[in-house]
């Protein structure tokens, strides 16, 4: 293990969450990343980073929480797979200054930086502007913006959900009217 060398790592870390920017506003990119845990354990050969006890990492409006915090690495030190594990991990962020913070949770948050994927697992819950999705799976397509939720699959769950639960807020009248016919 080695603590010398984490500059790479830290490095690796930006980019991933300034890759994470389809559920961000624009000027979160542009703040100071923040990392806070009890512990932190560095393996530069690796590529991996594992924070441990209370996690949280900011920038900007962007918020995520767990219990152990993993940052796997390529070759190259840019971020694969960045995994939250919690009861539950947590993530939100601020899409939009007009819009409210989507939130997101479950057991396990992984965040795949080369497609811009989300996948929640195991109680997992997205809440968007008043819109509820839960399921035992949910993968979120930041750069589509494309929600899929189910089964977990080849995954030993805590809580079985043999069926997806969606709850939609009616559309305001306002925003009805605005849209044309």
């Amino acid at each position: 293990m080695s603590c010398v060398k984490t500059f790479p790592l830290l490095l690796g870390l930006s980019a991933f969450l300034l890759g994470a920017t389809a559920w961000a506003l624009p000027e979160d990119r542009d703040q100071p990343i923040r990392v806070q845990a009890d512990s932190a354990e560095l393996d530069d050969k690796q590529g991996v980073a594992v924070y441990r006890g209370d996690v949280v990492i900011t920038q900007g409006t962007m918020k995520i929480t767990g219990d152990t915090v993993t940052i796997t690495q390529d070759s190259n030190g840019d971020v694969e797979v960045f995994t939250s594990i919690g009861k539950p991990a947590y993530y939100e962020q601020k899409p939009a200054v007009d819009k409210e913070i989507v939130k997101a949770y479950g057991l396990t948050i992984q965040y795949f930086a080369a497609n811009e994927r989300i996948v929640l697992i195991d109680q997992a819950k997205v809440v968007q502007e008043g819109n509820t999705f839960e399921g035992e799976k949910i993968v979120y397509d930041t750069r589509r913006q494309i929600v899929n939720a189910g089964r977990a699959t080849n995954t030993d769950v805590t809580t079985p959900r043999p069926r997806v639960d969606m709850v939609i807020q009616p559309r305001k009248k306002e925003a009805a009217a605005e849209q044309p016919q």
